[in-house]
């Protein structure tokens, strides 16, 4: 089959995404993508690009055609210029560089932002393609929650642009049931929209790798590990009230492997609050090596802010840290949650609440070692069944091949 994968991100950076069109091509199939030059989440394109751009034209197997758009920078304009850039530049650009190639089905991965739609709808008349759009962030739910717009006006013309983007999918794909009634909000009566999780990106056999250098050892430390973007929605405030509260205990400690929009305060504040020796900042790492970094873990936390659009999200490191087969800490309201709880794979508190946190933290160290290990493996169990990456990605395909031959039929994930 020959696949056009359109995303704003793409390797070198960090997304799933990069594992989905890795798989791809292993099956045989034909891949394309459409994406930008590198820059999440520096905010600055990657050195290494800038210097050897062809480098990153061919991942795996797939051919990778890059089109130039405004770094991220910092601040909110920057960042909006950043999104629109990157969908006009792939519109125009794009379309232009893709003349003449033939596609049986065009697939959107949209973790953020919406625009990502709007060149895959232009390529879908040119190239005469069924589209599959991706949903992992709602628009424009989750710009109101953040408080990136507060005008009623503007979320309401952000929310007619998601309805033009989702109306001219043949299939839209959400990455919970919580998002699936959201998502109809905006589409007409007859859309397509099915439940798709995502899956862990990395391979999680633990025992056959070494820990991260980069850690420092500590016998008898109870060490809760937060991997991945540092952003406002991830809720470092609470994260660090917890911090603050269980700073004394000298058996815990929090290693923050990552960066992000955040992380200048999020330093900052450490220092202020004088955590320092038990809040560990250890930067951002390739996805490859994540696993070196969780086998120094007791346990994995995920936190997002107490919005109700965050209630329905179920975060994408949920999948990879079940797949660990470590304990689980969330701190968040709604599915994720009670994915945690329904197979007592953790221990999860309400979302911004560091005085919740700090005591779950305090239970989790308090439990004997077997208790921690069968939380741990609990949770692989349900990675394995219900989020297991072959299987989903077998599903993926099997709609990919209806929408090529104009069928409707396809197998939702099962409960």
């Amino acid at each position: 089959m020959r696949i056009l994968v359109v995303s704003q991100y793409f390797w070198p950076e960090n997304f799933r995404v990069n594992d989905l069109v890795s798989e791809l091509g292993t099956r045989g199939h034909q891949v394309t993508v459409l994406t930008g030059y590198p820059n999440y989440p520096s905010g600055e394109v990657f050195p290494e690009f800038r210097s050897n751009p062809a480098d990153y034209s061919e991942y795996a197997a797939a051919k990778v055609v890059r089109v130039p758009l405004l770094p991220r920078g910092s601040g909110g304009l920057r960042l909006l210029l950043n999104y629109l850039s990157f969908a006009l530049s792939a519109s125009v650009l794009g379309a232009w560089r893709l003349r003449g190639q033939i596609f049986d089905v065009i697939f959107v991965f949209e973790p953020s932002p919406i625009t990502v739609g709007l060149p895959a709808v232009l390529l879908r008349a040119l190239k005469r393609a069924p589209v599959a759009f991706w949903v992992l962030d709602l628009w424009p739910e989750t710009l109101e929650a953040l408080g990136v717009v507060r005008s009623p006006a503007v979320i309401k013309l952000v929310g007619r642009l998601v309805s033009f983007i989702y109306n001219r999918c043949d299939l839209v794909l959400a990455q919970s049931r919580s998002f699936i009634p959201q998502i109809r909000k905006y589409c007409a009566g007859d859309k397509r929209v099915e439940y798709f999780p995502s899956w862990s990106d990395s391979d999680f056999a633990l025992s056959a790798v070494q820990p991260a250098a980069e850690v420092p050892a500590a016998e008898g430390v109870f060490s809760v590990m937060f991997a991945g973007n540092m952003g406002d929605a991830q809720d470092f405030p609470a994260i660090l009230d917890a911090a603050e509260i269980v700073k004394h205990d000298r058996k815990v400690r929090w290693l923050i492997v990552g960066d992000g929009r955040a992380s200048g305060w999020v330093k900052a504040e450490v220092e202020r609050r004088g955590l320092g020796e038990s809040f560990l900042l250890l930067g951002r790492h390739p996805v490859e090596r994540m696993p070196s970094f969780y086998k120094h873990a007791d346990a994995l936390l995920m936190s997002l802010q107490d919005k109700p659009i965050f209630a329905m999200t179920i975060p994408g490191k949920l999948q990879s840290y079940l797949a660990a087969g470590i304990p689980v800490l969330a701190m968040l309201n709604g599915e994720g949650a009670d994915i945690v709880r329904r197979c007592g794979a953790g221990v999860a508190c309400p979302a911004g609440d560091g005085r919740a946190l700090a005591a779950a933290v305090r239970e989790l160290a308090g439990r004997q070692r077997q208790e921690l290990m069968a939380m741990g493996a609990r949770g692989a169990v349900l990675s394995q069944t219900e989020f297991d990456r072959a299987t989903l990605i077998s599903r993926l395909l099997s709609a990919f091949t209806c929408l090529a031959e104009g069928r409707p039929e396809w197998q939702e994930v099962s409960e």
